[in-house]
């Protein structure tokens, strides 16, 4: 018999492999996000620049590769080179080597993925890069073909799911009391951050239906998680009905790679003895099985704090609690938004604003804008300014850091930043002026949508920034003269 035998079984095949390529396409997506996106948000000339972020904040709170040298060179380095790196794994690279490289590919993943959260500052403060970081560590000790699955990292994947969704289902119901009477849903698709083709439809569901959508909510998020841990097939039918449920929010609006993670961490708990035979895995060996339990020791002590704060009366939305992001803890919508409000952004050539000035809007490729316009679904690639300017528009101190910045760069016509956008009314100058308004939006109804062709109807509230012209005598915003 071998050695630590016990703790691995064949049965567990399917949920790894299927949790295995999941994460690694979900890697490849955000590597591709930070890619396409760094240099105009975090790069040397960016928003917030990352070696001011690393001259402000000791290592200690925020370790990173990028402590060593910093450059946009090396930074599309890494993060092309973690592109690369989790398509090959996607591809099954992860099997074609041995047990210690393969762990090897996925802590490199790790590292260079925390790498960058640690210094995305803002625009990397949502609860799905510590989803995928928790979900990225534990991805490195799972194995490989090689050695059949730990059993004790395969649970260890379901306590991560259960908290994901456990948390969720209880920061609603200690939050706003529409999740109590069942009338959240009668405002949260047309008020969640970026709406996707389908959300106007699903705000136009009948009432009762968004009643029962929101019980069914419930049900997914307070029940279902503790049958993961029963027998299976129970713990199969379990996973089938997060994931439906998840699959229903991907469909409903757009929130990054949140939805599809959930997906994958809830498939890891599928029998694979229900689709075919268990292959015949070898034991694992010795070194393997002690790191393993090792880092499941590791784990349910630092639960410890996680659990707390579930249980607590204060609980807290996506806080990690380390800064490694090892054991984070999650949640969603504990508030839901009666009024939806957006920020336009304007700009005109006219060297002073007059009654009579003509401007120019500016159109993100996610967030609403252009009436007209059905939103599209871009999730799971996460539009990162584009969240934040929901943000921007629910307070300005949401945006106090990056809003000047951002405005600083559109008047100077920035490359990077205007590849962010979907339209840039100046292509052959720069404006020589900048304004921001914020309106009030809603979906239209079915009648002004045949009468119209309008999916929105917006109504101005008021300056969110008046008139605004570049100071070339003052130093750039974000780190440039």
């Amino acid at each position: 018999m071998e050695p630590f035998a016990w703790f691995a079984s064949s049965d567990y095949w399917l949920g790894r492999l299927l949790f295995q390529r999941g994460l690694a396409g979900i890697y490849l997506v955000a590597f591709l996000c930070a890619a396409l996106q760094f240099r105009a948000l975090i790069g040397e000339r960016g928003m917030t620049p990352v070696p001011e972020y690393l001259r402000r904040v000791p290592a200690r709170r925020a370790p990173s590769l990028f402590r060593l040298h910093y450059s946009d060179r090396f930074f599309a380095l890494c993060a092309w080179t973690g592109a690369a790196l989790a398509l090959a794994l996607v591809a099954g690279a992860g099997d074609a080597v041995p047990l210690a490289v393969s762990m090897l590919m996925w802590a490199v993943l790790w590292g260079l993925y925390l790498s960058i959260v640690n210094v995305g500052q803002t625009w990397y403060g949502f609860g799905w890069e510590s989803l995928l970081l928790e979900a990225g560590f534990l991805a490195v000790f799972l194995g490989n073909d090689e050695t059949a699955p730990p059993v004790l990292l395969m649970w260890l994947l379901r306590w991560l799911v259960f908290r994901v969704e456990f948390g969720a289902g209880l920061i609603k119901l200690r939050g706003d009391r529409c999740w109590r009477d069942l009338t959240c849903l009668y405002h949260h698709h047309e008020t969640q951050p970026m709406p996707g083709p389908l959300s106007w439809f699903f705000h136009h569901l009948p009432r009762p239906l968004h009643k029962v959508e929101t019980a069914a909510n419930h049900v997914t998020q307070l029940i279902v998680p503790f049958l993961l841990f029963t027998p299976q097939p129970v713990a199969t039918v379990a996973a089938g009905l997060i994931a439906v449920t998840q699959l229903w929010l991907v469909l409903s609006g757009n929130f990054s790679w949140l939805n599809w993670i959930t997906i994958v961490l809830a498939l890891s708990a599928v029998d694979g003895t229900l689709v075919a035979a268990a292959p015949d895995l070898p034991g694992p060996p010795l070194w393997y099985a002690v790191l393993v339990t090792a880092v499941t020791v590791l784990v349910l002590v630092l639960s410890v704090r996680p659990v707390r704060n579930l249980l607590s009366r204060h609980q807290a939305m996506n806080r990690s609690f380390d800064p490694l992001h090892l054991v984070n803890t999650y949640g969603a919508f504990g508030t839901v938004g009666r009024v939806r409000y957006e920020i336009v952004v304007e700009g005109t050539d006219e060297p002073v604003a007059r009654e009579g000035t003509v401007w120019r809007e500016y159109e993100f490729r996610g967030k609403p804008g252009d009436v007209r316009r059905l939103p599209r679904q871009f999730a799971p690639y996460h539009l990162r300014l584009d969240w934040l300017m929901w943000f921007a528009a629910l307070s300005p101190a949401y945006a106090a850091e990056w809003f000047g910045p951002f405005v600083e760069r559109l008047l100077e016509g920035d490359r990077d930043t205007l590849r962010l956008l979907r339209h840039n009314p100046f292509p052959d100058a720069p404006p020589a002026l900048i304004r921001a308004r914020l309106y009030r939006y809603r979906f239209t109804t079915w009648r002004e949508l045949r009468e119209t062709g309008a999916w929105w109807h917006r109504t101005p509230v008021r300056d969110f920034l008046p008139p605004t012209r570049l100071d070339r005598t003052a130093p750039r915003a974000g780190g440039r003269h």
